[in-house]
């Protein structure tokens, strides 16, 4: 395992492992946050391939409370694009005196929230990758993504696998689904995670490499 340094950056977790080649976003939907296991479990998986990775929350403590009962605020894609542009600013600033590309890792809603936010940043984020996501809760917002975006969904979970071919006709960037055999929505099944793991590595390496950093907006 390689080693890594983990700091606090506005309330969420930045791992650094040595002579990262780039910074991951992790934005998490429908109920979860930054304690989820299977997020944290490919951040580690992330880390240990040489990226920086951000968890954070994007709802305040008060506002999950109140989504565990009336599940709004995990639908409210565009206020969680609005607090995943805010990570990506406290990423940014982290590394303010090395600076990295940065792409996002989004489940569920999450990936909704970070295709949102990618079309709006544009050449700012180098990469996407979408695990058992909506991207189809992106809307119009998809037609102006242009970063790389790799679509991940359990073979198990017909109606998600629908959702994201049709997202991905909307989409007019690089795009790639990918069925993960024998999966169902929360990819728990043995070796599913894991699967998901690679690939997502695989997609952040294939787009990272000889990419230079872009100026945050501010």
């Amino acid at each position: 395992m390689a080693s890594r340094i983990t700091r606090e950056c506005g309330g969420a977790t930045i791992s650094v492992p040595r002579n990262p080649c780039a910074a991951i976003v992790f934005a998490h939907g429908s109920g979860s946050s930054r304690h989820s296991p299977r997020n944290q479990y490919v951040a580690r998986q992330l880390n240990d391939s040489g990226f920086a990775t951000l968890l954070g929350d994007l709802l305040t403590p008060e506002e999950a409370r109140i989504d565990q009962v009336t599940a709004e605020f995990r639908f409210d894609i565009d206020l969680l694009a609005r607090r995943l542009i805010e990570a990506t600013t406290c990423v940014a600033s982290a590394f303010r005196d090395a600076p990295l590309p940065i792409g996002y890792f989004g489940a569920s809603t999450g990936a909704a929230a970070a295709l949102i936010a990618a079309a709006r940043l544009q050449d700012e984020i180098f990469a996407v990758v979408s695990r058992g996501g909506r991207p189809d809760l992106a809307g119009d917002a998809l037609a102006h993504v242009r970063a790389p975006t790799l679509l991940i969904v359990g073979e198990r979970d017909p109606t998600v696998i629908e959702l994201n071919r049709r997202a991905q006709r909307a989409m007019h960037c690089r795009t790639e689904l990918t069925i993960v055999p024998g999966a169902t929505h929360l990819f728990e099944e043995p070796g599913a995670l894991e699967h998901v793991a690679r690939l997502a590595t695989r997609w952040f390496d294939e787009n990272a490499r000889g990419r230079q950093p872009v100026a945050q907006s501010s």
